[in-house]
């Protein structure tokens, strides 16, 4: 659960580095962070699987009219299924945010080829579906996001504005704030999916919000 001196909403830099094995990426930037290891092989195959199970195209909040911005598969993960459950109980210790403050979790599949352009997580103020998206719960606030497979070849994700790019790596966890510390959205979360160019990628991503969720 959160911590009492922080909104239910938020994790932070201080929490994140008191769990163990967290590493913070050097930028001053935007809050970044990374955790190896931080799901076993067998638990990120049981994912793999309910992802396969369920996968249809990706879509974007807000469309840009590129239909080539976000080819990959997607899903929603039912919080019923045991190996979900498990994920949502070690993020809901990790971040120290209320779990009601937490999308459902996703799984997203990229096939050869496939990618996520350029983007950031957060939701542009005013755009297209700002009343759609935020009008119950807010703003996101954070995301979490777990590789659950080495790749091949490519897929990485890759920081623009800080020249950083993380690998896949089975059961590697990326996190990050959305905000700058003002609670303004940070543009430096630009993130790009790098296409696959060979093999299979799996994430699951986990997104928070300001408000309750639902």
């Amino acid at each position: 659960m959160a911590s009492s001196t922080r909104p239910p909403s938020e994790s932070s830099a201080e929490h994140l580095l008191g769990q163990r094995g967290v590493q913070r990426i050097p930028t001053d930037k935007l809050e970044l962070f990374q955790l190896r290891n931080f799901l076993s092989a067998d638990h990120c195959a049981r994912l793999i699987d309910l992802i396969d199970e369920k996968r249809r195209p990706s879509t974007i909040a807000d469309d840009n009219g590129d239909a080539y911005f976000r080819t990959s598969e997607t899903c929603d993960l039912s919080p019923d299924e045991p190996a979900v459950r498990q994920l949502e109980d070690l993020l809901d210790t990790l971040s120290g945010i209320d779990p009601a403050h937490g999308e459902p979790v996703q799984g997203q599949r990229y096939d050869v080829g496939q990618e996520f352009k350029p983007h950031t997580d957060y939701f542009t103020p005013n755009g297209p579906d700002w009343d759609k998206f935020c009008s119950v719960a807010g703003q996101r606030s954070w995301t979490f996001m777990v590789y659950l497979n080495d790749v091949d070849a490519g897929g990485g994700t890759r920081f623009k504005t800080i020249r950083k790019t993380v690998q896949p790596e089975t059961g590697k966890l990326l996190c990050w704030n959305n905000r700058r510390p003002d609670g303004s959205p940070n543009p430096n979360t630009l993130h790009h999916g790098m296409k696959v160019r060979k093999g299979l990628k799996y994430v699951i991503t986990k997104w928070y919000r300001e408000k309750e969720w639902g």
